[in-house]
């Protein structure tokens, strides 16, 4: 399972706003173009493992800040959805 949680960390920490868009609308998680652009480039590069709850929470903290807590929540309820 390692290789798979390292596939999903990769593609977390260069995704594009295009794709986040693209796979909030997949879910059904409500987050628009412009919000999910302004996550994508805070993610770029940031290296954080979305399966160690610690780094998520702190990862959630830091996007409520950028886009609101509603827009915390939804990116959440995407990466949640990722873990599984």
């Amino acid at each position: 399972m390692k290789i798979f949680e390292n596939i999903i960390n990769h593609k977390i920490n260069t995704i594009t706003g295009d794709e986040l868009f693209k796979y909030a609308e997949q879910f059904n998680i409500r987050v628009n173009r412009q919000q999910a652009y302004k996550v994508a480039q805070y993610l770029k590069g940031k290296n954080v493992n979305i399966f160690d709850d610690r780094e998520r929470s702190a990862l959630i903290k830091e996007i409520a800040k950028i886009g609101g807590p509603e827009v915390a929540r939804e990116v959440n309820k995407l990466f949640v959805q990722f873990t599984k």
